[in-house]
């Protein structure tokens, strides 16, 4: 077996295959950019080496300088996890022309498929199902129209050599053809540069299911049964389950064996993924193949008792597939939900920060390899920690959160749990929208395709409300428990004690928060067991029956609550029913002059790089005039004048990054 390989990647796949090959007794090495040198990859690898700045053309796309550290640190193997350079046949080429093993596909296999006409035309000569469609080379637009004309409406046309969702675009109507054709073309060229095209039948209401297969050199192949990903969004997946509901054994056995004959077809050796578009009859057809591992790959090695990167690293070094195809039962069910730094509620757009507070669902460990499953298992895959950032250079993905269950049910409930105890603060996520899909009668009971999210609009993304009263009250206890704690000079001085205790008469305060919906005045009257709460003329009493760190469990009138409530400077972020309010705590006397202060800075909303300065010291600008443009997530946010005033001093130049909140110009208000 290898001694030492360099793991050509960052992320919960680089930390994934580090411990893996820890477990097998074998040394790892890291590359890593300047944005990552403090990345959890770097720490949990035996050895690490800077390979370039933060943009991935710069660092981890730069296939001979990781071929030079790896043959510098005495590696034997790359592997390439996925993304970045996994399915780069070139990449591939080089690495064993250098004397290294890829710890993947052969490059001949990576081409074969690199083309989805090209594939699809070699998938046919192998009889694996193709949907109805054209995937020659013609590429004259009246001749691809006659081919669509031929199909039958909706049609769908897609890049040959896309992926990710781009380069697709569904036409209804013959008269829509041409304009839908020169703008795939427009961004098959931009994006892949390579604006050939393949056209196929639009199927209503597919599902989209993958097969696991696995080749070894010496004329071995299985499949470890299928995926189902249809939840996706703008063709990305969001939700993965194995095995995939309602699959009876004779179709589950029928795509495994098309799977098979699809990997045979190109000579393959290692983990791939041979996709399906299925419709709600049960026939399926022909997508794609992925020649590299998969980001949901964790949710097979959960119903198979198998760990894949064990089973890349024995395949890479010559040894026969760890099981046959006899011995690949599937126990139980596996659901996997991607956690992302995103906005949800606003077209999800990534989001960038720090994670200034991180908590994670208990994780049980999970015997990889065992003959039964563990049937509480919970795991968490992150390639980050709390106190790291997400930058805008990378991918914003934070964890995949997999769990076990003995049946679908199971799993489910599961899954709802462990996303209530999935808690972040520093930035936007999408867990709530997860929790919100898990729990939401489509999904739950196994109403699937793809166009699952778009169907459930409306309960998937509810209008934002108010914070209710027990957000509220779960804030104020937290807040008045804080100062119990830390408010008395000596604990033996009664009057010392900040508990709201008073000889004669009630003790009532006012404290007050704002959200994004107006401010909460919120009145406290101290009574012996608790406090008593009034908003808006409701009057509640509090008890907190117990606490633990961040966790509350109180009574709010006759109703039991509990939650969790993190701080964050005045910010208190409360997670209580599902949901997460943040709650901004006005304390006068601690910002008292702090307006006078700050002199009219303007910051930066997001870290980024400032890539225009529009604004000139010492020149007076109107209300809403551009001052400063920055670039975050190669997005454009522009910082205008909040009122007509002098632009006193500029602090940043054109190219500097910025952080999150800094102030990036003085400002006087006329």
């Amino acid at each position: 077996m290898f001694t030492k390989i360099l793991i050509a990647n960052r992320g919960e796949i680089a930390c994934r295959v580090a411990a893996t090959a820890r477990r097998m007794g074998i040394r790892t090495v890291a590359v890593y950019s300047e944005a990552d040198a403090g990345a959890k990859h770097v720490a949990v690898c035996d050895e690490a080496v800077l390979i370039g700045p933060a943009a991935a053309k710069d660092s981890y796309l730069r296939g001979s300088k990781i071929i030079e550290v790896a043959k510098a640190t005495g590696a034997q193997a790359i592997h390439p996890g996925y993304g970045f350079l996994s399915e780069n046949a070139e990449f591939a080429d080089a690495v064993q022309a250098a004397g290294l093993v890829f710890i993947g596909p052969p490059a001949s296999s990576m081409r074969a498929m690199g083309s989805k006409s090209a594939a699809k035309q070699l998938m046919e000569s192998a009889n694996v199902p193709l949907v109805p469609g054209y995937h020659g080379d013609e590429q004259d637009p009246s001749f691809l129209r006659q081919q669509a004309d031929r199909i039958g409406y909706p049609v769908l046309l897609k890049a040959s050599a896309g992926g990710g969702g781009k380069g697709m675009r569904v036409v209804e109507r013959s008269e829509d053809f041409e304009a839908a054709l020169a703008s795939c073309k427009r961004e098959a060229i931009s994006s892949f540069g390579d604006d050939k095209v393949l056209v196929e039948k639009y199927l209503i209401r597919p599902r989209h299911i993958e097969i696991q297969v696995f080749a070894d050199s010496l004329g071995g192949c299985v499949y470890l049964h299928e995926r189902d990903c249809s939840v996706q969004r703008r063709h990305q997946k969001v939700l993965e389950e194995a095995p995939a509901p309602g699959m009876p054994a004779d179709r589950r056995a029928a795509m495994g064996e098309a799977a098979v004959n699809a990997a045979r077809a190109v000579g393959y050796v290692g983990a791939g993924t041979v996709e399906f578009i299925a419709n709600q009859d049960g026939s399926f057809y022909f997508m794609e193949m992925n020649t590299r591992l998969q980001v949901e790959h964790p949710v097979t090695e959960m119903i198979t008792g198998t760990d894949l990167v064990e089973w890349q690293l024995r395949v890479a070094f010559g040894e026969p597939l760890p099981k046959k195809q006899h011995e690949l039962a599937i126990h139980g069910h596996a659901i996997e939900a991607r956690v992302y730094a995103e906005n949800p509620e606003k077209g999800f757009l990534p989001s960038i920060g720090t994670l200034r507070h991180m908590d994670v669902p208990l994780a049980v460990a999970f015997e990889l390899g065992a003959d039964s499953v563990n049937p509480a298992a919970v795991r968490v895959d992150s390639g980050v920690r709390e106190g790291d950032a997400i930058s805008p250079f990378y991918d914003p993905m934070i964890a995949k959160l997999i769990v076990w269950g003995a049946d679908r049910t199971q799993a489910l409930a599961r899954m709802s749990q462990a996303l209530s105890e999935f808690r972040i603060v520093g930035l936007a996520t999408n867990i709530a929208f997860l929790k919100r899909l898990v729990e939401g009668e489509a999904f739950s009971s196994a109403d699937l395709d793809t166009g699952l999210i778009e169907r459930n609009q409306s309960s998937l993304f509810p209008p934002a409300a108010p914070a209710p009263l027990g957000a509220l009250a779960l804030a104020a206890l937290a807040l008045t428990n804080h100062e119990t704690v830390h408010g008395a000079a000596n604990d033996a001085d009664p009057w010392s004690q900040a508990r709201g205790w008073r000889m004669n008469g009630d003790y009532r305060r006012t404290l007050s928060f704002t959200d994004e919906f107006g401010d909460y005045r919120i009145g406290l009257t101290y009574r012996n067991s608790g406090w008593e709460i009034d908003l808006d003329k409701q009057r509640q009493r509090i008890e907190l029956v117990s606490q633990n760190s961040a966790e509350l469990a109180l009574r709010l009138g006759e109703t039991a609550l509990h939650g969790c409530v993190r701080r964050d400077g005045d910010a208190f972020h409360v997670f209580t029913g599902g949901r997460h309010h943040t709650l901004t705590y006005n304390d006068p006397m601690a910002h008292a002059g702090e307006i006078e202060a700050a002199g009219g800075r303007l910051t930066a909303p997001m870290p980024g790089k400032v890539v225009a300065v529009l604004a000139q010291s010492g020149k007076d600008v109107k209300k809403g005039e551009p001052l400063v443009i920055m670039e975050a997530m190669k997005m454009e946010h522009t910082i205008s004048a909040p009122s007509d005033g002098l632009v006193e001093e500029v602090l940043y130049e054109v190219g500097d990054q910025v952080a999150d909140g800094a102030p990036l110009l003085a400002f006087k208000a006329a």
